[in-house]
């Protein structure tokens, strides 16, 4: 059986403070909220209509984990959000008041932006050129 990545871990200060920058402003769809006790939850959400890998949203356990949140990947683009309308993805982003790191650009490998969800990690919004794969800003 082939291997696949289903979910990974992003830390969060506030579940419902996430999922209002994902699902309401982002236009994710949120997959599962269960409450695992007092003040753990199990939540999963992913880009709508996507399938596979989900994002599991986690409140950090430790004052060392607490300071990573934002701050996951050293203040590089991490995470990588396809998309095969990168106008009007762009244009919700501006919209809803999301900060643009660094402004749209056309890349060989396409369409790029960056930008930071609510606790400053930082995204590639990107159409790729077709049959080119696609690169990464950093």
């Amino acid at each position: 059986m082939p291997q696949s990545i289903a979910q990974f871990s992003l830390l969060v200060a506030d579940y419902d403070e996430a999922l209002s920058f994902y699902v309401d402003r982002l236009g994710f769809e949120l997959l599962e909220d269960t409450r695992l006790g007092a003040d753990k939850r199990w939540v999963r959400i992913r880009p709508a209509g996507a399938a596979g890998c989900a994002i599991l949203l986690a409140r950090p356990s430790t004052p060392e984990q607490r300071a990573l949140i934002g701050r996951q990947a050293a203040d590089r683009v991490w995470l990588f959000l396809d998309t095969d309308d990168f106008e009007r993805d762009y244009r919700r982003l501006v919209e809803q008041g999301v900060e643009i790191v660094r402004e749209r650009s056309e890349e060989a490998y396409g369409k790029v932006c960056v930008f930071a969800d609510c606790y400053g990690n930082r995204w590639d919004l990107i159409q790729r050129t077709p049959d080119l794969g696609g690169g990464a800003q950093d």
